[in-house]
């Protein structure tokens, strides 16, 4: 597996392309604003689109949606409870200012537990909410795509709409925090880190700054 991220858009959001080399199959992570510069690495990478993976339905992670389906045929997934998110990504833009194609319909709910593939590489599902009601992290072999759950650092913000202090907090318990500390974050903003050193160091899960 190789994986290639792709900052991209204002928000500076992490799309990633989750590659099975073998196989030459690729899913989409959070395809986010600048859709033809995503479309571009798909094209040199030379692998095929057989998934798009949507970690949340935030404006800057749903943005190039429209395209990367319309172009590669892709199913799309979501979990169902961030369904009425969305379906508002053009309100969404408004009121950033930033026109938004509207996405397609999911192809495809996300439910807690199952396990998704790209090639011959697996992922567990885990739903994750309190950034968002549908948040969820996708967990591989020593790897976790954590979308805004958990980044270097930080945590994701719960100021937005269905956001909750302490839903993130038990979800970050429950779902990562349980993973080898080896385990290598993919978050939807910033560098990569891993469990151990969010462990150690995060002021949000070492009671510096506390999440309740």
């Amino acid at each position: 597996m190789k994986v290639i991220p792709i900052p991209n858009g204002q928000f500076a959001e992490n799309c990633y392309v989750v590659v099975d080399e073998a196989r030459r199959a690729c899913a989409i992570v959070d395809p986010g604003e600048e859709a033809e510069l995503i479309t571009q690495r798909v094209a040199v990478l030379d692998v095929t689109p057989v998934a798009i993976w949507l970690t949340h339905a935030h404006l800057d992670h749903v943005m190039g949606v429209a395209r990367l389906k319309r172009e590669t045929g892709a199913p799309v997934c979501l979990h169902p409870a961030d369904r009425e998110l969305y379906d508002h990504a053009v309100q969404q833009g408004l009121a950033f200012g930033i026109p938004v194609e509207p996405p397609p319909p999911p192809d495809r709910p996300f439910t807690h537990g199952e396990v998704v593939r790209v090639g011959d590489c697996v992922f567990t599902v885990r739903h994750a909410p309190g950034h968002s009601p549908g948040s969820v992290c996708l967990v591989g072999d020593g790897v976790v795509f954590t979308g805004d759950v958990l980044f270097a650092g930080s945590v994701g913000r719960t100021d937005l709409p269905g956001g909750d202090f302490e839903t993130l907090r038990k979800s970050i318990e429950r779902e990562l925090l349980v993973l080898p500390d080896s385990t290598i974050v993919y978050s939807g903003h910033g560098p990569e880190t891993t469990i151990g050193q969010e462990r150690r160091a995060n002021p949000f899960l070492t009671g510096v700054y506390p999440l309740a």
